[in-house]
């Protein structure tokens, strides 16, 4: 009997300890997608899914239209480029479609529109 209750308090012990890690690692932030600082990322499906692009200002002209590739779309973005960033539904950045801009630092795991084009402003 002895042993028994031995080993019920070793294994109560060992879940007391346990318990904490668990819980924090289930309280951590779910992680986004992996976009690196200075990076404007969009991926083809919600949620920060499927395939990625990642654009930087090094390669991209300032204030103007970047369309996608040919038959290339965005469901999902995060802009970490330190300016706004237009997405725009239009391969042409026209403002007679839908539009959006994001402040520098935002993730959207689900745009409103699929992206087709985007612009890096100034700031």
């Amino acid at each position: 009997m002895r042993k028994i209750i031995t080993a019920a308090v070793s294994a109560l012990a060992l879940t007391a300890t346990l318990a904490p890690a668990a819980a924090a690692r289930s309280a951590a932030p779910p992680r986004l997608g992996n976009c690196a600082a200075g990076q404007l990322c969009l991926w083809r499906g919600d949620g920060f899914t499927g395939a990625r692009q990642a654009h930087e200002l090094a390669d991209v002209d300032i204030e103007s239209c970047v369309p996608l590739p040919a038959g290339t779309t965005a469901a999902s973005l995060a802009n970490r480029t330190g300016r706004p960033v237009t997405a725009y539904q239009s391969r042409e950045c026209a403002e007679t479609a839908e539009f959006h801009t994001y402040p520098t630092g935002s993730w959207s795991p689900e745009t409103p529109y699929q992206v087709r084009a985007f612009k890096i402003w100034e700031g």
